[in-house]
């Protein structure tokens, strides 16, 4: 790939200019969002501190999400906004990007005419060239790719996280579900090789991480693009070979390609966690088929039962939809059912949104906003009665926490850190007096003493408290002295950035 020009600051300036970029919607679009922060930051430009009090910052960039309504209201509310500041900020850019300006294309400029640049999700690395390109003509750019001009992974990147990454292992999907528009943005399922999966991972590691989170629109179904059906369960136990990643986790797989090795891979691989995220979406099939979902409720239970016999203490959570048309009574009930079931530790439960584009979106029998809402409310009543229920097991257990960089809301009056367990669910803890505080990355091994329905809590004695310094923790402090400007104690070489060939990866705290 060639070196990125930098993109050109006005020259008045004596500055490098600032970029934020705001992200709505998926995992996949919070990562893409690293690959626009690392692309930006290459073409130098710095991140807007979070806490600075001037304003916006000088490119500002929003990664777009088009599965709902309400992401098009939010993005042009967003820009609505911005109208007025680039008027009193002259060289000020905005640029919109991912599936909803691959979706809407030119008429994000007509409704926004401000708008500098419009691109897609096939073409994210075109954006410092076209920010210049903008700025140099004067006008507006646009640019939508229909099918994917370089693979994300081998873009620079600034990760959001030092103790924990994500990394993709495909893009697109190859399903035709017909709520759902993102195989017409996203395109067809592309596969990376494991080689290059494995030593973008290692790259990880070696920065400090201990926790990687893969990443596909189908996971699971890795390997179709190059004829290998066993090969998510290969890439798992690949994982489990790496030295120092103590955590790995995968999100989201599709029921029906769920297969009895990759439950074997799960539960045989030690540094794969005891979570699995696996979307429902209706527990009604009628309406599975009619959504175009190659299972049904019964292969769905049968995927829990198999993954709680191999791994008794997993928890699973889901993705469900609520009131897609023609849904009647009696498929709401089943989706009742199969919750009751299922026994889900959390679930994403959304009402029925119809996007154009889509074949849902011209179906009879669109159902009332007055029925969906009753339905959801149900749903979500007994969602979080059961979740609050399977929490309720967790109390007296002792677990692993590895703590993370963002406390609770009450953590303030409450004193207390936030981190996620092994199986994913929040831990809010306390530190006990004259015990030492962790670090972001660093684990805690503590009991539960009391739950609720979305997380849970540890007031230790400082003999139930267990602190273990990790290398994530080290990183940690790496990351904020880098950020100072001073070099951490201990450190031998200088953190932030790994050169592989492949990916640039960027930490920072």
């Amino acid at each position: 790939m060639s070196e990125q020009q930098p993109i050109s600051s006005p020259e008045s300036e004596l500055q490098p200019r600032t970029y934020e970029v705001r992200t709505f919607g998926c995992q996949m679009n919070v990562h893409d969002s690293e690959r626009l922060s690392g692309l930006l930051e290459d073409a130098g430009l710095t991140r807007k501190p979070e806490e600075a009090a001037d304003g916006v910052a000088d490119v500002v960039v929003f990664n777009t999400c088009a599965v709902r309504e309400n992401a098009d209201n939010k993005l042009y509310g967003n820009l609505g906004i911005l109208k007025g500041v680039k008027e009193s900020r002259p060289g000020m850019q905005i640029a919109v990007g991912g599936c909803l300006a691959q979706k809407d294309r030119e008429t994000i400029l007509k409704k926004a005419p401000w708008v500098d640049v419009v691109f897609g999700t096939h073409n994210i690395g075109s954006l410092p060239a076209l920010l210049n390109r903008s700025q140099h003509n004067k006008k507006a750019e646009l640019e939508i790719l229909e099918s994917l001009d370089v693979f994300p992974s081998t873009l620079p990147t600034r990760r959001e996280s030092v103790y924990a990454g994500w990394v993709s292992i495909s893009v697109g999907c190859n399903n035709t579900c017909t709520f759902c528009i993102v195989p017409s943005l996203r395109g067809k399922e592309r596969d990376r090789r494991p080689g290059k999966i494995l030593a973008e991972i290692q790259a990880l590691v070696d920065d400090g991480a201990i926790e990687v989170t893969l990443l596909g629109q189908n996971v699971n179904s890795y390997g179709v693009e190059f004829g290998d059906r066993l090969a998510f369960g290969k890439l798992l136990r690949a994982c489990g070979e790496i030295e120092g990643l103590e955590r790995v986790r995968f999100t989201s797989p599709h029921p029906a390609a769920f297969t009895d090795d990759v439950i074997e891979a799960m539960a045989e691989t030690p540094n794969v966690m005891p979570q699995l995220h696996m979307p429902l979406q209706s527990g009604s099939d009628r309406v599975l088929k009619e959504m175009r979902r190659s299972y049904r409720s019964k292969k769905f239970l049968g995927i829990l039962d198999k993954v709680r016999e191999r791994i008794p203490h997993a928890a699973i959570t889901t993705y469900i939809i609520v009131g897609f048309p023609g849904e009647t009574e009696e498929d709401f009930q089943a989706t009742l059912d199969v919750v009751e079931a299922s026994r889900f530790s959390s679930a994403f439960t959304f009402q029925y949104s119809p996007r154009p584009g889509t074949p849902a979106a011209t179906m009879d029998e669109q159902l009332p906003k007055a029925v969906v809402q009753e339905r959801f409310e149900r749903l979500t009543a007994l969602q979080d009665r059961i979740a609050k229920e399977e929490n309720a097991k967790q109390l007296g257990r002792t677990v692993e926490v590895m703590v993370t960089e963002h406390a609770g809301r009450k953590a303030e009056s409450t004193h207390r850190l936030s981190g996620r367990s092994q199986d994913q669910r929040l831990v809010h803890f306390s530190v006990p007096e004259g015990a030492a505080t962790p670090r972001p990355g660093d684990l805690v091994t503590l009991p539960i003493t009391e739950v609720a329905a979305f997380h849970l809590v540890s007031d230790p004695t400082a003999e139930q408290y267990q602190l273990r310094r990790s290398r994530a923790g080290d990183a940690w402090d790496r990351s904020q002295a880098e950020s100072c400007g001073v070099p951490a104690p201990g450190t031998g070489s200088e953190p932030g950035r790994t050169n592989l060939g492949m990916p640039t990866l960027k930490v920072r705290g």
